[in-house]
């Protein structure tokens, strides 16, 4: 005799390659019309250049962030002509799996390097994101989740202004365990809308990195959604890696969903980036005086600007930050603009 009430079958864990295999088939298939160029290595791997030789767009950027997110995200694009809107346009983000979706698949965490010698030429580096990252894990991060992606196929994404050498690709290879034919590679520079817009698309991600980083557990954050102003690009790498900051740090917008209070109430208060003590400079102007050392930045800057904190415990919301507009606007028109003011 059957049980009245039978236990649910265990679910096998989502594969962020396979669930992201919808987005690179996008990507690929509508190359011409996105702006994105597509080569093949002698041995069948896919690179797809979204700014670097190819113009690419913010389509082509949405994309890739859908990607990056593990098939796990919504990534879309907002306008708003309003009376004094902070940015006319704006990427808006959800996952309802923040902790695969975002550290799993879309943190910029597997640092990929080679010598001149190895490139016999110049000396190559770029960190990968995306969700081949879950196959090789090879950063400690994954023994901390807990996860690791089996597919046959994957896809990495790299922020560098230049294709990778057949030396980085092999060794994605090697380390992925895939087939040659099996892997996509989407480069997308910081200086291309495409690279922006991936970029920015890193808000919600932003704010669940911060969450580990003030020892907050991960199973506390069970839903995710953000928007940060979408900059323009600028042709200058530094100042353009300083916009896509800039857009989270002062602009980003975050609202998570945990499990308790006590998780609400901390997030609320150490999240947002005005914690940090190099808070109120541009990005650019900070990474510069640091010598261009990402490690000297102060890391409880990397966090949006704002956060809302919702609990389930309670169904209680804690609210922490503010967006910084004059600064935004500052930097990106040339002049502020006093009918932006801060909302501090």
């Amino acid at each position: 005799m059957s049980s009245p009430h039978p236990k649910p079958e265990r679910e096998a864990p989502l594969s962020v390659n396979a669930l992201s295999e919808r987005h690179v088939a996008a990507l690929l298939d509508n190359a011409g019309q996105l702006g994105v160029a597509l080569t093949r290595t002698d041995a069948g791997t896919v690179l797809a250049d979204a700014g670097v030789h190819a113009p690419g767009g913010i389509e082509a950027g949405l994309l890739v962030a859908r990607i990056c997110m593990g098939g796990l995200g919504t990534v879309g694009l907002r306008a708003s002509f309003d009376a004094a809107p902070l940015w006319p346009t704006s990427i808006e983000v959800h996952t309802s799996s923040p902790v695969l979706a975002c550290l799993a698949s879309q943190y910029a965490g597997w640092s990929l390097a080679a010598t001149k010698e190895q490139t016999g030429g110049k000396k190559f580096f770029s960190l990968g994101s995306g969700p081949a990252r879950a196959l090789a894990g090879k950063e400690p991060l994954f023994g901390e989740l807990g996860y690791r992606d089996a597919h046959t196929r994957g896809a990495l994404v790299l922020e560098v202004d230049r294709l990778p050498p057949q030396i980085i690709i092999d060794k994605v290879l090697g380390d992925c365990g895939l087939a040659p034919d099996a892997l996509t590679i989407v480069v997308t520079p910081t200086h291309s809308l495409a690279g922006t817009v991936q970029v920015v698309a890193r808000v919600v991600e932003v704010a669940l990195h911060k969450t580990h980083v003030l020892g907050v557990a991960l199973d506390e954050v069970v839903e995710g959604s953000g928007c940060a102003p979408l900059p323009p690009p600028s042709p200058d790498g530094i100042e353009a890696m300083g916009r896509t900051n800039d857009a989270i740090l002062y602009g980003g917008r975050v609202h998570l969903t945990v499990r308790h209070d006590a998780a609400a109430k901390k997030l609320a208060v150490e999240l947002p980036s005005a914690n940090s003590r190099d808070y109120g400079r541009p990005f650019a102007e900070i990474f510069t005086s640091f010598n261009y050392d990402f490690y000297q930045i102060d890391p409880a800057l990397f966090a949006p600007a704002e956060v809302w904190v919702s609990s389930l415990e309670s169904g209680a919301t804690w609210h922490g930050g503010g967006v910084n507009a004059s600064l935004l606007h500052q930097q990106w028109n040339g002049a502020v603009d006093d009918s932006l003011p801060d909302r501090t």
